[in-house]
């Protein structure tokens, strides 16, 4: 029996972040098995006992102990979203300082695909600092979704997943 692809979400510290199982039930639905990891922040915004019962996985926020099992198989794509300011900078200048951003930075060296749908404020996205991350993540072949203030799409990234 062959495996379903599986699918990391990284869900950063925004305010949407409570509705990430949109996201999961859609990719769910699209035949993912979906694996979340949660910057430290993000978990004060999820439900995790919910997404433990959509994904079937316990959610990934802390670096495993020597000798720990690891808790996922090994993704097939990555959607990061909601995708923060803080973390989009320090993704593209290959800052490791929490698992979720450990697993962005390494993704590039597995070569699968990854989407991004960005959440921020338009005085945040106004930052020249945003801008050369994006373009710096596009040329490691990330997929960004256009980002639109007070609108967000949970279902955007899966879309560039396809693309």
């Amino acid at each position: 029996m062959a495996r379903k692809p599986v699918l990391y979400v990284v869900v950063c510290a925004a305010g949407v972040a409570g509705g990430v199982g949109e996201l999961i039930g859609e990719a769910r639905q699209r035949g993912w098995d979906v694996g979340v990891v949660a910057t430290p922040n993000a978990m004060a915004h999820i439900d995790s006992d919910a997404i433990i019962a959509q994904t079937g996985f316990p959610i990934r926020s802390a670096w495993r102990k020597p000798g720990e099992p690891r808790p996922l198989p090994d993704p097939d794509a990555i959607v990061v979203s909601p995708a923060t300011f803080n973390s989009i900078n320090k993704w593209a200048l290959g800052i490791s300082d929490t698992l979720a951003l450990g697993i962005l930075c390494e993704s590039y060296g597995w070569g699968i695909p990854v989407a991004v749908q960005p959440c921020l404020s338009a005085a945040q996205a106004a930052h020249p600092a945003y801008a050369d991350s994006l373009a710096k993540l596009r040329r490691m072949g990330v997929r960004i979704a256009d980002f639109v203030p007070g609108s967000y799409s949970w279902t955007r990234a899966l879309e560039l997943l396809r693309d």
